[in-house]
């Protein structure tokens, strides 16, 4: 979700700038630093960005430069004098520039009339507001391009870690029912096979991990194709993530084997690269 727009618009006597920037976050978290004299516009802005953007901290920023001769700051007369006045009966032979130049950083010495915003020039700030805006949404579909690849290269990876999961399961089993075996021999006991049979299939029940592998493999395949969905999907790929989690630590303490356990790790570290990456998906 980081991404950067901007756009400038010339009027016959202003410069307008806008400047959007993105960085990552769960929701909607918008700065905006606009002059005062058009605060009275800042709802309708906000409107407008959080209606596209959804997601991200953004920063809005909106500059008015003035270009021409006129101006909305003017000198306050009477005050300035006022100012000057008092100053000379503290320091008669002060000079009158170095005066003047204390003057005018004292309060009220300068006054500013509150300009109108007309139709027409707010019409020219919410078109630059949409470029901008389309700008920054232009950077993060590239951004998006590229966290796309990885995620399938993240899912391929556990794929293929399941498909190395499953071949090795008739060897686990057998493995469980050895150590099984090697157990009752070494207590040197007789023992009914038929009662043997009877918790040796309990027990590879309680191991059996048929369901998770079906949960998982179809778990991973809903994420490749949401990654196509042309909605807000950011939220829903975690809800996904979380079900993948899931399953993958189930099979984990189901394994009780040890080469199992070790994809089971590499899965997660695929895994935990994935959510990392979730807070860049709108």
């Amino acid at each position: 979700m980081t991404g950067f727009g901007k756009s400038v618009e010339q009027l016959p006597s202003k410069k307008i700038t806008i400047e959007l920037k993105s960085l990552n976050s769960k929701s909607l978290d918008l700065n905006a630093r606009i002059p005062s004299s058009y605060r009275e516009k800042e709802l309708a802005m906000r409107k407008t960005i959080a209606a596209t953007l959804v997601r991200g901290k953004v920063d809005f920023s909106l500059y008015i430069e003035a270009t021409a001769e006129e101006t909305s700051t003017v000198i306050n007369k009477a005050v300035v004098k006022e100012y000057m006045r008092q100053l000379r009966d503290i320091e008669p032979e002060a000079d009158d520039i170095e005066l003047l130049k204390m003057v005018v950083r004292m309060p009220d010495s300068l006054k500013t009339e509150r300009e109108e915003i007309d139709a027409k020039e707010f019409e020219v700030i919410q078109n630059a507001l949409q470029h901008a805006i389309k700008e920054l949404n232009e950077y993060r579909l590239e951004e998006g391009k590229v966290l796309e690849q990885d995620f399938l290269l993240r899912v391929k990876n556990i794929s293929n870690l399941l498909t190395s999961i499953i071949e090795m399961d008739d060897e686990r089993m057998n493995s469980v029912r050895g150590r099984l075996r090697k157990a009752l021999d070494d207590l040197k006991e007789q023992v009914d096979e038929n009662r043997f049979e009877q918790e040796l299939i309990y027990y590879l029940e309680k191991f059996d991990i048929t369901e998770e592998k079906v949960r998982l493999a179809n778990h991973l395949d809903y994420f490749s194709k949401s990654l196509h969905s042309t909605d807000s999907n950011g939220k829903k790929l975690g809800f996904i993530t979380q079900e993948i989690g899931r399953e993958i630590n189930t099979i984990g303490s189901k394994s009780n084997y040890a080469p199992m356990q070790q994809l089971v790790v590499q899965m997660k570290d695929e895994l935990e690269k994935i959510k990392e990456q979730l807070l860049n998906v709108l």
